[in-house]
């Protein structure tokens, strides 16, 4: 494929990690229309983008909360806490998962990968602020550059919907995996999930950003204009940056194709997405300043007592298929 000349001062910013600290966030125009036209520049520049500001858009944190929620999403996958010795982060953003696995106990040492430079450098400076034994590389998922045999873990949070070919994917992990070693991502889309979460987000942004314009006494509540604009400009590149939603059976299969045994898939969170992804699309459509502790312990608590209803009462009862999130854990054979 032809870059242009944006395009390629991007592509070249993929490698500059570790000479390059400071990546530019923002995607000028001709960048974001030559990302229509090629999926993994559109990934580079669309986290780039996001990477200053990922955790708090998304909650984030490297504390008991986050820590309790990255353990519980590996052993309802997994079927265990380990510990392992040495895992992998694909697709790190910024280290969320990894980090907090490995504040869990659930993994000694780690490693972070990632396409986008500005994840990288933000997940090795989490792990640096938090003391952990953590080296990163900016890398393509199809193309790990590590040896045959070199982890006992590979884990990833949210990210096997933005790679292109997930089953190279998957056979990049198992080759870079020791005998016996196990795969967990966690945090994909099904394919019911993504409609119903991304209708009532679009709703939610629809209203908020209308409402606060249109009502004048409301004006305190609406972003400066130049921040929504830039948001959309985000959103649009988020459109290109998901790629696929996954049927558990199907991303089963996937896995098995690739070469795994021992491959399940667990989903989980109905009644808490459907909660969740309204109010974390209010929470990025005001003033920060707006919401204070209470709305965060509001939003948490009932985030929280609606995922004990969807593990404890619902998911006894309805079809995996409908749960918003999907994991998916396998092994390599021994």
């Amino acid at each position: 494929m032809a870059w242009s000349r944006s395009s390629r001062t991007v592509r070249e910013r993929r490698t500059s990690v570790a000479t390059d600290p400071a990546p530019n966030p923002h995607a000028t125009a001709e960048e974001v229309e030559a990302a229509y036209k090629d999926t993994k520049l559109a990934q580079v520049l669309y986290h780039d983008w996001e990477a200053g500001t990922y955790d708090e858009k998304w909650s984030i944190s490297y504390d008991d909360r986050c820590i309790t929620y990255a353990t519980d999403r590996f052993r309802a996958a997994a079927g265990d806490v380990g510990p392992y010795e040495h895992a992998l982060e694909l697709g790190c953003g910024t280290g969320f998962f990894l980090l907090n696995l490995m504040q869990g106990e659930v993994i000694k040492k780690g490693s972070v990968t990632d396409l986008s430079p500005g994840m990288v450098e933000v997940a090795l400076r989490n792990a640096e602020h938090l003391g952990l034994d953590v080296d990163g590389r900016v890398a393509d998922a199809e193309r790990i550059p590590y040896d045959d045999n070199t982890f006992d873990l590979v884990v990833g949070h949210a990210v096997l919907h933005h790679i292109p070919d997930v089953e190279a994917a998957m056979r990049e992990v198992l080759r870079v995996l020791k005998p016996g070693g196990k795969f967990v991502f966690a945090g994909d889309p099904t394919n019911i999930g993504n409609f119903y979460a991304r209708k009532l987000g679009q709703a939610t942004w629809w209203l908020t950003t209308n409402i606060t314009k249109a009502v004048p006494a409301l004006g305190e509540w609406r972003r400066p204009q130049e921040e929504l604009d830039e948001s959309s400009r985000a959103a649009a590149l988020e459109a290109v940056v998901d790629l696929h939603t996954f049927d558990p059976d199907q991303l089963e299969a996937t896995a098995r194709r690739a070469g795994a045994v021992g491959v399940r898939a667990v989903t989980d969170e109905l009644s808490a997405a459907l909660f969740g992804w309204p109010v974390r699309t209010f929470e990025s459509a005001v003033p920060r300043e707006k919401l204070g502790f209470g709305w965060a312990m509001f939003a948490y608590r009932t985030w929280q007592n609606l995922t004990w209803v969807d593990q404890n009462v619902l998911a006894k009862v309805l079809p995996r298929e409908v749960f918003y999130n999907v994991s998916i854990t396998g092994k390599k054979t021994s």
